[in-house]
């Protein structure tokens, strides 16, 4: 991967005119698009294959009077008097009547309409008006709800001293937005930006590509809306996650190129350097996300997975941006980004900020891990007493109950459950398919008596069939409102008793309504959580043995990833649901944290907890790996990246938090889980912890089975491959012109290979069977790794360059195919660098080795430029096919790593 990002940054710095140009241009375009194709944000909650939806759609169809869009426009008589007056009673049907020919409103109920059931107070002192609404496209439009409020302000008018307010489901739909406040974030990331990189121009290219990037999503985010249904906590998620690891990305590249530009690197280079190292890191962590946000689909509820979907795009133009516009840009800079050294420091090429954070960095790591046993201890203890809160953490759909004091939904929903229970803002709906009863009235009668037997009924109001006596509701008002354990209890007691309805009654039963469909959410959610973590730990722990190619360092990642989560439960437990420092985060109540809310912070701070892990950890492991001993690497590697991580964990907390104090609804529980997560992940486990237990486990943290490390693709995150592949840049000289040269070529347990050829060169691999032929062929080829040496093949580097080898080489296996003719032209039409033949003592057709012989001839005296390897057992055998001046190449004894011995 570094020797392919390496290219990439090249060319991103050659040609960024090009590459500035179409970012431009995709933002205009997507600009346009999105302005004719945007739709409406859609708040609806489904959850396909529930008892709760399949009912609601059924009702939809068979009793729509039950289902839709409702909307309750409550009235408090004045002190002392009664909604029965005759003047509050007359103004009340006035205004019911003026409801009813509001444009938007399909219906509105009186409270003194026959038909109309527990809607007025038992001590008389406030009534109901039950309003149905008309919605477009499962949208309520702004007019109805401005039509809505004005009729409201006029019946309470017209009844002096008295209190009217409209609330209930259709506005339990408060759409989150931004605000002012979220714009200190990304100036505090700005402020971290020019300390940490110590100039204003590398300082703004973070916040400039982030802020691309995140505008970019929201137009594809706009645009969805016309094709699928997206709710507006999408964009806002979306946006947070796109600025946090959009500016970071950036930062570790800019820093990167800033470091090795302080080292005297040239421009170009260092650009290329940089994306190939600290770009492979920024590949890797984006990924990680990316899949985790995916994820979210395990859970199998559409809104969550548009979610996690739109989220991962915008980590996706975040990562492409880092890679391409980003080496554009610091093309256009060029040496402007170069830090500039005194000449009374000319000597060290770091300035005086970076010495002295160098310097806290290392008396920081040095005093976690002087006994690391204590340090573990203390950091695990720590963390899971934060995490204890988290077993009180209770889960659900917001209800208007937690809308902020004083909109038109609190205000309602609060007099309601004054006047006539908690319950009463979460009915339930008992549906019951009654089509083949004889007595319709009877069974609905008998249901609804039985029902009122129940623990936590307040009452059950209505018990009707429809107009075609096919379907009947029961609506069931619970004793306690509709986001609590009691509530849920009901629900599932009534469920329960489905076997027995259907014996009795012969009719199935089912519950619905806006409180079931939100405790199953809540239910599909919990279930989701186990199987979503699964998947998220035996991800990490893949993905970080590629990476890192140990054991112990996914292991230790692992666990420290779900210490994080533990402590962010934990903590939003604390702050949402005990209380605690709520003033201080404007909480104004305790009440459950959204559904959706411990899973997505599972899967995103999953990706974020391995962003750092692999910007801290693989500095660590390139010292390693470059010869320090344990010890000296974990220092290195840590005062090397701490800078960094850092800076980027104080961004993306920063970006985070300042979701929190006016952030409504879903928005701020979410932002203070991901700023509590990032803060312990990043400052707690991988900067405490992670040294800690590196230097406990000394070498023994890079151990690797070698039958596991064969099977694991690399990534290369440290960029080892690079720096041999820039090693060899001018190996054997600087403008050497053969297309094949080994030195020290370890094919297999022989010895090593010694070889070289020029154009037109043509070498004869000779040996018995088992030799090792085919393997060092393959090798040369691109289509084998090697095991040890120096090798280039058409001036590539093998293994980091095999890919670009195998498009510049021809192979062909003379054992293996029928047609070596037409094979051979088409290996010789692509105009290779070097061409291959393996098994060459196996044609035995005239005119197959007449047209080798014709290749060959060509090679030497004609116009075919190519080097030619050939491979076989007896050179005698092919001596008519070969001209008289060749190489000859002598295996013996060697096993072949091909398979069957040739």
């Amino acid at each position: 991967m570094s020797s392919f990002l390496y290219a990439l940054g090249r060319t991103a710095y050659r040609r960024r005119h090009l590459v500035l140009a179409l970012w431009l241009s995709a933002l205009v375009v997507l600009g346009g698009l999105a302005s004719v194709a945007r739709g409406e944000f859609d708040e609806k909650f489904s959850v396909p294959g529930t008892e709760s939806q399949a009912a609601l759609d059924s009702l939809g169809r068979t009793f729509p009077q039950a289902g839709g869009v409702t909307a309750q426009l409550v009235v408090v008589a004045p002190d002392g008097g009664s909604v029965r007056d005759t003047a509050v009673r007359k103004a009340i049907e006035a205004g019911a009547n003026r409801l009813n020919a509001t444009e938007g409103v399909e219906a509105a109920t009186s409270p003194f309409d026959k038909y109309a059931k527990g809607v007025i107070a038992d001590d008389g002192s406030a009534a109901i008006i039950q309003i149905r609404l008309e919605v477009v496209n499962g949208d309520v439009s702004a007019g109805t709800y401005r039509a809505l409020e004005k009729q409201t302000d006029r019946l309470q008018a017209s009844i002096p001293g008295s209190q009217a307010s409209v609330g209930g489901e259709a506005y339990n739909n408060n759409r989150p937005g931004f605000s002012i406040v979220e714009a200190l974030g990304v100036v505090v990331a700005l402020v971290v930006l020019l300390l940490t990189l110590g100039s204003l121009r590398a300082a703004g290219m973070p916040l400039l590509t982030a802020l691309l990037g995140v505008a970019i999503t929201m137009l594809l985010i706009i645009g969805a809306t016309g094709i699928t249904t997206i709710s507006s906590t999408t964009p806002l998620l979306a946006v947070m996650l796109g600025l946090a690891v959009g500016i970071d990305y950036a930062l570790f590249i800019v820093s990167r190129h800033r470091e090795q530009l302080a080292g005297g690197m040239e421009t170009e280079e260092s650009a290329a350097q940089a994306l190939a190292t600290a770009g492979s890191a920024v590949v890797f962590a984006g990924l990680t996300v990316m899949i985790a946000l995916i994820g979210l689909a395990v859970a199998g509820i559409p809104f969550l997975t548009t979610m996690g979907v739109a989220a991962s795009v915008g980590v996706l133009i975040a990562v492409l941006i880092a890679l391409t516009l980003l080496p554009s840009l610091l093309g256009f800079a060029g040496s402007r980004l170069r830090p500039k050294v005194r000449a009374s420091r000319a000597r060290r090429p770091t300035s005086t900020e970076r010495r002295s954070s160098g310097k806290l960095a290392l008396g920081w790591v040095r005093f976690v891990t002087k006994v690391p046993v204590i340090t573990i201890v203390l950091v695990v203890a720590v963390l899971l007493t934060l995490a204890y809160p988290a077993k009180d953490l209770r889960i659900a759909l917001p209800s208007n109950g937690v809308a902020d004091p004083g909109t038109p939904a609190r205000v309602t929903y609060d007099l309601i459950s004054d006047h006539f229970g908690p319950g009463y803002n979460g009915p339930l709906i008992v549906s019951a398919t009654i089509v083949g009863s004889d007595d319709p009235l009877g069974v609905m009668d008998g249901i609804a008596d039985e029902i009122r037997q129940l623990p936590g009924v307040a009452s059950v109001p209505l018990a009707t069939p429809n107009e075609n006596a096919d379907t009947g509701i029961i609506q069931v008002i619970p004793e306690n409102g509709p986001d609590t354990q009691q509530t849920k209890d009901l629900v599932r007691d009534i469920r329960s008793r489905k076997a027995h309805f259907e014996d009795a009654y012969d009719v199935p039963v089912y519950v619905t309504g806006y409180t079931a469909v939100a405790i199953d959410v809540s239910d599909r959610l919990g279930r989701a959580l186990l199987p979503f973590g699964v998947l998220v730990v035996g991800l990490s722990l893949i993905l970080l043995t590629m990476v890192f190619r140990s054991i112990a360092v996914p292991i230790k990642a692992t666990l420290g990833y779900l210490l994080s989560v533990g402590a962010a439960f934990g903590v939003t437990a604390m702050v949402f649901e005990w209380g605690w420092f709520g003033s201080v985060f404007n909480v104004a109540q305790t009440a459950p944290v959204i559904s959706f809310l411990p899973i997505l912070l599972m899967g995103i701070l999953f990706g974020l907890a391995m962003d750092y892990e692999v910007f801290l950890v693989s500095r660590i492991r390139e010292a390693y790996v470059h010869g320090r001993s344990a010890g000296p690497a974990i220092e290195q590697g840590f005062v090397s990246s701490s800078r960094v991580v850092v800076a980027a964990a104080i961004i993306m907390f920063s970006v985070f938090a300042a979701f929190v104090p006016e952030g409504e609804g879903p928005i701020k529980t979410i932002a203070f889980g991901l700023a509590v997560g990032v803060f312990v992940d990043a400052f707690v486990v991988r900067m405490t912890l992670v040294p800690a237990i590196l230097a406990l486990l000394g070498r023994s943290a890079w151990w690797l089975p070698a039958w596991i490390d064969r099977r694991l693709p690399s990534f290369d995150v440290e960029g080892a491959a690079l720096t041999h592949q820039l090693s060899l840049s001018s190996w054997p000289s600087a403008n050497d012109q053969h297309v094949i040269v080994a030195e020290g070529l370890q094919v297999s347990t022989g010895a090593p290979v010694e070889l070289a050829a020029m154009p037109r060169d043509v070498v004869v691999v000779e040996g018995p069977a088992g030799s090792g032929k085919t393997a060092l062929l393959l090798s040369l080829a691109g289509r084998m790794r090697i095991g040890a040496g120096k090798v280039k093949v058409a001036g590539l580097v093998l293994p980091e360059q095999a890919a670009a080898v195998r498009r510049r080489t021809g192979y062909l296996d003379c054992g293996r195919t029928s047609d070596v003719r037409r094979e051979l032209n088409e290996i010789v039409t692509a105009e290779p660098a070097v061409i291959f033949v393996d098994q060459v003592d196996q044609l035995t057709d005239h005119d197959q080795r007449a047209a080798l012989a014709s290749l060959l001839d060509d090679v030497v005296v004609g116009s075919r430029e190519p080097a030619v390897v050939l491979a076989v057992r007896d050179r005698s055998a092919i001596a008519d096919l070969i001209p008289g001046h060749v190489t000859t190449l002598i295996m013996r004894g060697v096993p072949d790593l091909a398979g069957t011995p040739r």
